[in-house]
């Protein structure tokens, strides 16, 4: 795969042919898993307001590469977006990833968690985050997080991302994700039925056409701020201060 920069993963040729194929979904792995966090803990009641986690002047916001028709691009796509966040927020982060994209990884390890405190969570901007697989892997690893249902999808991608150099270069990437999905409360015969699902396949694969044929999605991961374009792993400062210039 090619990575031009130390921010972005470019959508490898043929990359259509390569989600259309899915891992072998048959293998027996016993053990009950823990329980899937569904929500996440009430936060305790604070006296003060929480210290800010970014810092949108200590950072210049990088130039857009070009705008969208917000109208089109917050269409109804083939899966029903997830918000994150609150769905009056004045500023939308539309984000299309890759679950073994190591550069979507780390932002949503170093990034995300800022700016979900200080943005999402606070009102400003909600975020949708849509599926852009390159590779079975990724592919099944996003239909499995459909599959834990839409109180869990977001859980279950953090889960994904955050474990991701456990599944997405295992030599059995079908066991390790199975481990995973027991964590949402999967049985092993809804894990294999999942995978099979070849109307829930052609959806992510319809998401992620829409992406690269109508907005031109050709990295991961590439957000859109109200329709402005931006490429590669932003910092939780630099995605501050694009937010900062919308609201």
């Amino acid at each position: 795969m090619l990575v031009p920069s130390n921010r972005s993963r470019t959508l490898p040729r043929g990359a259509r042919a390569l989600v259309a194929g899915l891992l072998t979904a048959g293998i027996a792995l016993g053990g009950a898993a823990p329980a899937f966090a569904q929500t996440e803990p009430a936060a305790p009641a604070a006296t003060a307001p929480a210290a800010a986690q970014t810092n949108a002047s200590a950072a210049a916001a990088p130039n857009a590469e070009g705008t969208v028709d917000v109208a089109k691009l917050m269409a109804p796509q083939a899966l029903p977006d997830i918000i994150i966040g609150k769905a009056d927020a004045p500023v939308t982060i539309v984000e299309y990833a890759s679950m073994t994209c190591s550069h979507c990884r780390d932002f949503h390890s170093e990034t995300y968690p800022k700016i979900k405190a200080d943005y999402l969570d606070t009102g400003k901007a909600k975020l949708i985050l849509r599926e852009f697989p390159f590779d079975p892997r990724a592919l099944g690893a996003f239909m499995l997080a459909r599959c834990a249902g839409d109180d869990k999808r977001t859980a279950m991608v953090d889960v994904l991302f955050d474990q991701q150099r456990e599944w997405a270069g295992a030599e059995n990437a079908s066991a390790a994700l199975l481990k995973i999905a027991q964590l949402a409360g999967m049985t092993q015969d809804q894990f294999a039925a999942c995978l099979k699902d070849t109307d829930l396949q052609g959806k992510v694969v319809a998401v992620q056409a829409a992406g690269q044929n109508d907005f031109g999605v050709s990295a991961t991961p590439t957000f859109f701020v109200n329709g402005d374009k931006y490429s590669g792993a932003l910092s939780a400062d630099e995605m501050a201060a694009v937010i900062e210039k919308h609201l």
